[in-house]
């Protein structure tokens, strides 16, 4: 059993060299603490303890790297507030497909690719299709909206006139 240490540090160099391939920074900590589990093994710890140690560890490195770098590293950064599904619809530009009816002015605007019932908000005329909406408020899955105002692609502007006088005769 002298090679199991020499297997922990196998392993820990593999995860180390796997976290410099990969997006995520997991993989670094299951290094550390395989490194450290071949540590107790030459230093003549059992098995159990081995174990024991790489897991222990690994999970709290785990653990407190992602306190650290929420609470020091990014408490202050833009976009630390991130928001998903639908908490990130506040604040979004959609499109009317479907003009307002009924005495709610109720309609339907496509937001990120998905179509949601939608209301105007108070003091707003009723939607047109086509209309350009941004999303103020969410009330479980509708949306109260404001129109915005149309603004000009640059796609759809003319190309200004050329200039005879430019060309090579």
């Amino acid at each position: 059993m002298n090679y199991i240490p020499y297997l922990w540090l196998i392993v820990g160099v593999v995860f180390i060299i796997a976290e410099l391939m990969t997006p995520g920074f997991v993989l670094l900590w299951f290094g550390i603490g395989a490194l450290a589990a071949g540590v107790l093994g030459f230093l003549g710890a059992g098995l159990a303890l081995q174990i024991s140690a790489f897991l222990i560890l690994s999970v709290a490195l785990t653990i407190a790297s992602r306190t650290i770098f929420e609470k020091f590293f990014m408490r202050n950064a833009p976009g630390s507030k991130i928001r998903i599904g639908m908490d990130s619809l506040p604040g979004q530009v959609g499109v009317v497909v479907e003009q307002s009816r009924g005495p709610l002015q109720e309609a339907a605007v496509k937001v990120y690719g998905s179509t949601w019932t939608a209301y105007p908000m108070p003091g707003e005329g009723p939607l047109r299709e086509g209309d350009q909406v941004q999303v103020e408020r969410v009330d479980g899955t509708v949306l109260h909206v404001r129109k915005i105002p149309r603004s000009v692609s640059w796609r759809n502007d003319p190309l200004p006139p050329t200039s005879t006088s430019d060309s090579i005769d």
